[in-house]
């Protein structure tokens, strides 16, 4: 069963928050225990030492004797601390003990504490042996029994009960804070993802009007918006180009094909005579049709994955120069002077494709520049490229146009009046020739004129 991203991001924190929050409960209890078991046994060797120390003061070196009412005084005291004390003299003799003074006691006082100890753990009573000593002479012997390695009193057991609960209740509180947290974080993260999977869904449905417009504070979610809406665009751009296209491909097939039809259909008839003129008005149709099957099949060449240019190294200057002699006689006709300046720039591109790039923005040119006009074409040779500048002073181009230019089929005269012929997809051929060659070409343009730009690399880019 599939689950949604919100959940999963929700199960996976809590699942990650939760083994956090019992790791560092675990160890920090085990730390707190640790360094508690420590700290009482050295307070257990600490008491026994000095009982010990007490005991030794208890001698009389003078009269070799004991005081036996504060001995049974320390050892009453001891049994009600837990100490159980047995004392000898030097030659082994029993001075002291608690047992004998009060059975019944020590083994209440031992019963207690093995039960009460038994919840921490398993140990019991261990006999630790001390000499008792004045100055370097040995004076007698005490033994003391006593839980060991330590044992807890009623209320420091109860302080170590009562800091496991607290513990205990801090990594419950910081479980439901982290998976609240936890939750919230997940909401956040998701809520966006969901959206823009809905998008995308709505999108493969067609509809690439939508967009997100909501902002993050994530810069990877921002990203998906951002490139979501783009990709929106995009697609929106395409099935706009698509329709257009295929309506272009129709307008630019049905007034040839009309009138092959209406030239052909009044001949066969017998309302026209078969002239030459008739016959030739058929041909340049013919030849329109023609025309743009070849403009298409080279556009479909160019934007084939597998397109290859044929690269050597060229003069970019001399190829300029080559193609603005071949238009020479058409400007003449109408005037239009064309200026060449710059200087050699040797460049490595496909030198039959560069011609048709150049030959393309020139043509333009001169159709668009008024009789008298002038053209002015720069080559610059720059450290990794080389770069070709053709500027007339015709009808330019509008600024809505402008970003449109370079679309196939599209033209700035709407009415598509065929004076200025061609089909449209001339500066489409001329991008696509320039970016195979990763290079870049823009258009500036106002009413006093344009100015394309070709910018082509010199080198192969590793």
């Amino acid at each position: 069963m599939w689950k949604s991203l919100r959940s999963q991001i929700s199960l996976y924190i809590m699942t990650i928050v939760l083994a956090v929050v019992a790791f560092v409960s675990f160890l920090a209890n085990a730390a707190v225990n640790r360094q508690f078991e420590e700290y009482m046994i050295n307070q257990e060797r600490g008491q026994r030492e000095k009982i010990v120390n007490d005991l030794e003061n208890l001698y009389n070196g003078m009269t070799r004797s004991w005081d036996l009412e504060y001995i049974h005084a320390i050892g009453m005291y001891s049994l009600y601390d837990g100490y159980v004390l047995t004392i000898y003299d030097s030659a082994g003799k029993v001075i002291w003990d608690a047992a004998s003074h009060d059975m019944a006691l020590c083994k209440q006082i031992m019963s207690d504490i093995t039960e009460r100890m038994s919840q921490r753990n398993k140990n019991g009573f261990t006999t630790y042996s001390y000499n008792l000593m004045q100055g370097d002479r040995k004076v007698g012997t005490a033994s003391i029994q006593a839980y060991g390695p330590y044992f807890l009193k009623e209320n420091e057991f109860q302080f170590i009960n009562d800091l496991s609960e607290v513990l205990l209740l801090i990594g419950l509180l910081s479980c439901a804070v982290s998976i609240f947290a936890g939750t919230i974080l997940a909401h956040k993260i998701a809520r966006p993802i969901t959206k823009t999977a809905e998008i995308a869904q709505q999108i493969s449905n067609g509809d690439y009007n939508i967009r997100l417009e909501n902002e993050t504070n994530t810069r990877e979610l921002n990203m998906l918006l951002s490139s979501m809406n783009h990709m929106a665009n995009s697609l929106s751009r395409q099935e706009q180009y698509r329709k257009q296209l295929t309506a272009d491909v129709a307008h630019e097939l049905r007034t040839p094909l009309a009138a092959l039809r209406s030239h052909l259909e009044a001949m066969s008839e017998g309302l026209w005579e078969p002239t030459a003129e008739r016959l030739n008005g058929c041909v340049e149709e013919v030849k329109r049709l023609s025309s743009l099957v070849v403009d298409l099949d080279g556009l479909a060449k160019l934007e084939q994955e597998n397109f290859r240019l044929k690269k050597i190294e060229a003069n970019l200057l001399e190829i300029v120069e080559n193609v603005c002699g071949n238009f020479e006689k058409e400007a003449d006709n109408k005037n239009i002077s064309i200026l060449v300046d710059g200087v050699s720039s040797n460049i490595l591109v496909d030198r039959d494709r560069i011609i048709q790039v150049i030959t393309n923005l020139l043509s333009n040119a001169i159709k668009y520049t008024p009789e008298g006009g002038k053209i002015n074409v720069w080559i610059k040779d720059d450290i990794d490229r080389g770069v070709v500048m053709i500027e007339d002073n015709g009808i330019g181009i509008s600024q809505k146009d402008l970003p449109y230019i370079f679309e196939r089929f599209y033209r700035t005269d709407q009415s598509r009046n065929r004076k200025t012929g061609g089909a449209g997809i001339g500066l489409t051929i001329a991008r696509s020739i320039v970016e195979a060659h990763k290079g870049k070409i823009t258009v500036e343009s106002n009413e006093g004129g344009s100015k394309f730009t070709v910018v082509l690399p010199k080198r192969e880019e590793e």
